[in-house]
């Protein structure tokens, strides 16, 4: 992964305004493929910067450095006039710009997009990340991950079959916010090139919570029934759930006839085959109960990691269920680049290969307000200009206190 190959955003620069997880991560993947992202942070820092433990030595929280790799941190306070000075001047050549105040703060600071810069900057793209959109009976409001789950019907189809739902471990619905802000963004800069004009484009938490909700929705919209909560198991494919062995629990995840055929035949039970009971995976799905027991008890006796091994090279989908330490450690995952390390911090790798224009982890997340005065000088300020901006409190080079 060499640092000197421009990725594929290599040019573009993102102002990134948004805190906590779901912009954060956006402008972190826009980073990763080599845009120029500057962090803008208020004069009380992303607060992320205190969810932990675990705190690294310098008193960062992993949380906070887990979404801000490849960025550059400028701590302002665009409250002040001088502060919005500062930013419309960051703007000026700026590809895009990423935030997820609460809706109309923008418009209060007179920095509103249709107000102003939209006319001021006319090829900028403009992103905001919200709760619940901006308007509706819910416009406005602010959300967090765990809340959407709630409210998108995540709970109604994670967990166990008897007791209440439960949050998924990951937080996914702010994730697939990112994930959906940074194809926002990619397209309207696609567009952007026929057009010559950029635009506002918007990814809410809840939008995002009810996107996901494959395929429980299309089942609903078909059979009007609500879906159940079956634990690890699929509602529409079988078998397709996690299995103890008798030395590691495997998930086991079978599609189609064929691989339901190797299945059986890896497990030296070829009679399963022709049992009309599992003849086809909706027969499967209705006698999943059987089906269970009868691979539980083929499965007793078998070594479940090479028995996941065997089927992975007969294109039967099945895995060992792993923790954090066997899948960072395993040597697939360093194979794939999928750990990096980079002046002391360690994370996740990219996830989206190129061939030509690999994606790189050039700095590791920054401290408060560490690229302060290069942003400000590169954008034309001199450091007298500079010493006064940060002796008047606009600029910052250490945290403010949270009232």
């Amino acid at each position: 992964m060499s640092e000197t190959v421009p990725g594929p955003l290599s040019g573009w620069k993102i102002i990134d305004m948004s805190r906590v997880l779901g912009g954060p991560y956006c402008t972190q993947l826009l980073g990763d493929l080599g845009a120029d992202v500057i962090k803008i942070e208020p004069p009380q820092g992303d607060e992320t910067r205190d969810w932990g433990p675990p705190f690294d030595d310098a008193g960062e929280a992993a949380y906070f450095m887990g979404v801000n790799r490849n960025k550059k941190s400028v701590a302002l306070d665009i409250r002040a006039p001088e502060g919005r000075e500062v930013l419309l001047r960051l703007l000026a050549d700026a590809d895009a710009l990423v935030e997820n105040f609460k809706t109309g703060s923008l418009e209060k600071w007179g920095l509103g997009y249709d107000d102003v810069l939209k006319e001021k900057f006319p090829r900028l793209i403009h992103c905001r990340v919200t709760g619940f959109g901006g308007d509706g009976p819910l416009g406005g409001y602010p959300g967090y991950d765990a809340v959407l789950q709630a409210m998108c019907g995540w709970f109604t189809v994670n967990g166990p079959p008897e007791g209440s739902g439960v949050r998924i471990g990951i937080p996914l619905v702010d994730i697939g916010t990112g994930l959906f802000a940074a194809n926002a963004i990619l397209a309207a800069g696609l567009e952007r090139e026929k057009s010559g004009q950029g635009q506002s484009v918007e990814a809410s938490l809840f939008d995002t919570g009810i996107a996901f909700q494959h395929p429980h929705a299309p089942n609903w919209f078909l059979s009007g029934r609500p879906p159940v909560r079956v634990g690890n198991a699929h509602t529409n494919i079988a078998p397709y759930d996690a299995f103890p062995s008798k030395t590691v629990d495997i998930y086991l995840s079978v599609g189609n006839n064929g691989q339901f055929g190797r299945l059986c035949t890896a497990l030296g039970a070829p009679e399963l085959i022709d049992d009309p009971r599992f003849a086809s995976n909706a027969e499967r799905v209705q006698n999943k109960p059987a089906l269970r027991e009868a691979l539980v008890g083929l499965l007793a006796d078998k070594d479940g990691e090479a028995l996941c091994l065997d089927l992975l090279k007969q294109g039967v989908p099945a895995g060992p269920i792993l923790g954090m330490e066997g899948i960072l450690n395993h040597p697939h995952t360093k194979h794939r680049k999928m750990v990096i390390e980079k002046d002391g911090y360690r994370g996740v790798g990219i996830p989206i290969k190129f061939s030509r224009t690999p994606g790189t982890i050039r700095k590791r997340p920054p401290m408060f307000g560490e690229d302060d005065r290069d942003v400000l000088r590169a954008a034309g300020f001199d450091d007298g200009e500079i010493d006064r901006f940060v002796a008047a409190g606009v600029v910052l080079e250490q945290r403010r206190k949270a009232k």
